[in-house]
């Protein structure tokens, strides 16, 4: 049974791909950009356990309650690190007719090349990778979902082909939950302004891409 780290979920967003979408962070990553907002989830042994079976059981059930949900989205973390087990979901995630969305730190060209066949596995059932490491340098947030210039979209399927010409008018936003132990959490695209403005509130840093 494959099993898989996770670090966060949030199972109704809209800022983490197209439409409303339930996103996976998983917890792990060998690639660790400087300039990462999310270094918490660099820990290959941290997160919590989660079977795959469970996971699938749980979209199921946020579908059933959610039936506008657009599909599932990978982030991290590092997807590709636990693509066997990602994959899994996947397929049965285009099973029920929803799409998937992964981000990766590795280039598209770097995937294709490898013989890892977990890697290929996700890549055959993804229909958006946004692929690329974060750059500090090259810090930019006027494209949708992506947080430097070097990042790319690439469409693997024709699910999302008709963004490719209006990517320009999609807007990055923030949500931001204020929780019951009175933690607040945000996902979503920020420019390192709003996050300051954010800490000062008592921000809990989870999940935030910059």
């Amino acid at each position: 049974m494959q099993s898989i780290r996770i670090s966060r979920i949030v199972r109704k967003t809209e800022v983490e791909g197209p439409g409303l979408r339930y996103a996976i962070w998983v917890q792990g990553c060998p690639i660790r950009c400087d300039g990462c907002f999310n270094p918490h989830t660099w820990d290959m042994n941290g997160g919590e356990i989660w079977e795959a079976d469970r996971l699938i059981r749980d979209i199921e059930a946020t579908l059933r309650s959610a039936p506008e949900l657009e599909g599932v989205t990978f982030l991290g973390g590092e997807p590709f690190s636990q693509a066997g087990g990602l994959s899994k979901i996947a397929k049965r995630v285009k099973e029920l007719q929803l799409s998937v969305v992964t981000f990766s730190g590795y280039t598209y060209e770097t995937l294709q090349r490898s013989d890892n066949a977990g890697w290929h596995q996700l890549l055959k059932y993804t229909d958006l990778l946004i692929d690329g490491p974060y750059i500090k340098k090259l810090h930019d947030v006027s494209r949708p979902w992506i947080g430097s210039k070097n990042q790319q979209y690439r469409f693997l399927t024709p699910r999302y082909s008709h963004l490719q010409e209006r990517l320009g008018s999609i807007s990055n936003k923030l949500e931001i939950r204020l929780h019951p132990d009175g933690t607040i959490t945000a996902n979503g695209m920020a420019e390192p302004a709003d996050l300051e403005l954010l800490l000062q509130l008592g921000y809990e840093r989870k999940e935030t891409r910059t």
